[in-house]
């Protein structure tokens, strides 16, 4: 297995540009890297980088050796994942990354069936707003939206979700009803700023004929959370655009009241993303279907849609 680490620390050093980027995806401190690229080279006999304070490239020796031995590393290294069992049954920590509040909500309830299943199994979930690279942050595999698929990614799509005009009973008792999205403009808005550019979100809701209208309402309140914002609409402070996986449970309960039904949103597919390995390993592998599973089962992708 030293040989193997060795390996693992060329290859991914060659594919990073640096012994530091490689230490963050291998876990290993750059020293670390380091040390078993030279001790690769001692072996060889060859120098394989040329190093400088700057860089870190291939030589011409170190180019052939990557074209040799990267697509056989890479398959040594699934067979080795696909065997981490403990008496024959999936094991090993299993490293995902998912949307705080939708995790909490979706995911994790989940759990505790996961587990029976497959004791030896070790979650290490990450709950992160945010786009993850899987390969290079060594995450077996994510769960959310707008995730770029990247060579090297496959996804899992579980459903649509589509974004739908709410409001508490109690808000509305003595207002109108919208009969336009333009309408939304005359009422308090529960609005979201986007984590990731610091914007405020604009929607265009769209109808089953084919029109569109604009959602401008005026703000009452700016959060970048949609579970934060789903409070704020059960307490009574304003209507909000709410993506279905924190609309659906208040309009199941009576707490939430549907505006403008038949109008909605097109937030994009919701993926489950892993790595497209041909042997995955065998933990990945058992969650990917145990969560397809469960979502199927739990009629996920029909009650995300807003149409």
């Amino acid at each position: 297995m030293e040989a193997l680490s060795h390996l693992e620390s060329f290859v991914q050093s060659a594919e990073a540009g640096s012994f530091s980027a490689a230490a963050r995806r291998l876990g290993l401190t750059p020293a670390a890297v380091s040390k078993n690229v030279a001790r690769l080279e001692a072996r060889l006999g060859v120098r394989l980088f040329q190093r400088s304070t700057r860089r870190l490239t291939l030589t011409e020796t170190g180019e052939g050796f990557l074209r040799q031995v990267s697509g056989g590393l890479a398959t040594l290294q699934d067979a080795l994942a696909n065997v981490s069992t403990v008496s024959g049954q999936p094991a090993g920590t299993l490293k995902v990354s998912m949307g705080q509040a939708f995790g909490r909500a979706y995911v994790v309830p989940l759990l505790g069936d996961f587990l029976a299943r497959y004791p030896a199994v070790l979650p290490d979930w990450h709950f992160d707003n945010r786009q993850v690279d899987l390969i290079g942050e060594g995450f077996d595999a994510a769960i959310g939206g707008g995730i770029e698929l990247t060579p090297g990614l496959v996804a899992r799509e579980l459903g649509r979700v589509h974004v739908v005009a709410v409001a508490s009973p109690g808000y509305m008792a003595a207002r109108p009803m919208p009969q336009q999205p333009a309408d939304l403009a005359a009422l308090d808005g529960i609005v979201r700023r986007s984590s990731p550019t610091g914007r405020v979100r604009a929607w265009t809701l769209r109808n089953a004929a084919g029109e569109e209208g604009a959602v401008e309402p005026k703000p009452r309140a700016i959060f970048s959370d949609p579970e934060a914002i789903a409070l704020a609409v059960r307490m009574g402070l304003g209507v909000a655009l709410l993506p279905m996986p924190f609309a659906a449970p208040g309009l199941a309960s009576g707490e939430f009241v549907r505006l403008l039904p038949g109008w909605h949103a097109d937030a994009g597919a919701l993926s489950l993303y892993y790595p497209g390995k041909k042997l995955l390993p065998a933990k990945t592998r058992v969650f990917v279907d145990f969560v397809v599973e469960r979502f199927r089962a739990a009629d996920f992708a029909r009650r995300m849609r807003g149409d």
